[in-house]
């Protein structure tokens, strides 16, 4: 499994529950010193750089290519890289909203794309929209447990209009580890 963003907040909780709840190889990217360290601390068994061209990166690691990429930034930045890093049949996820991107790639290797967004069931009122709150439960609990850890980066101090600009001053720098924080008001 290739994360891409594996530092930030939804990167940094799924690469810990792959390592953890999977038998999969778990390669993350992050390009900083800092946010290597802490994607090696959450248990990415390697960490490459999506600062460079990931799929030499991927194939020195995996030569067939890997199986599952989850997309989690700058899916179009790396549209062509990460198609080219995709074991046939493969799959990849997306969860941000890039740019155009030619899925037209995806064919010569019989390859899937899923994109997801966290409040769907709730806006179309799908059957199993309590699973969300399921789904949100269980990570809860794997916290609790020690199983996986919080990855709150940041905290801004109260919601007020400055600290709100600061984190999202923060979280556009495409710089973020973890999760941006602010409480009260």
């Amino acid at each position: 499994l290739l994360v891409v963003g594996a530092a930030g907040g939804v990167g940094s909780i799924l690469a810990q529950i792959a390592r953890r709840l999977t038998s999969l190889r778990v390669i993350g990217t992050a390009s900083r010193e800092d946010s290597r360290r802490w994607v090696e601390e959450l248990g990415a068994h390697d960490v490459i750089d999506h600062s460079l061209p990931l799929a030499a990166q991927v194939r020195a690691l995996v030569p067939d290519g890997v199986t599952w990429i989850a997309s989690l930034t700058q899916t179009d930045l790396h549209w062509s890289e990460l198609v080219e890093a995709l074991a046939p049949q493969g799959a990849i996820a997306v969860i941000d909203d890039p740019g155009p991107i030619d899925v037209r790639a995806l064919k010569p290797k019989s390859a899937a794309l899923h994109w997801e967004l966290m409040f769907t069931r709730s806006l179309f009122g799908t059957p199993d929209q309590d699973a969300q709150g399921r789904l949100l439960q269980e990570v809860a609990h794997l916290v609790d447990n020690g199983v996986i850890r919080s990855t709150q980066g940041e905290h801004y101090g109260r919601i007020d209009a400055a600290n709100l600009r600061a984190a999202h001053e923060r979280i556009e720098s495409g710089r973020m580890r973890g999760k941006a924080v602010l409480s009260g008001w």
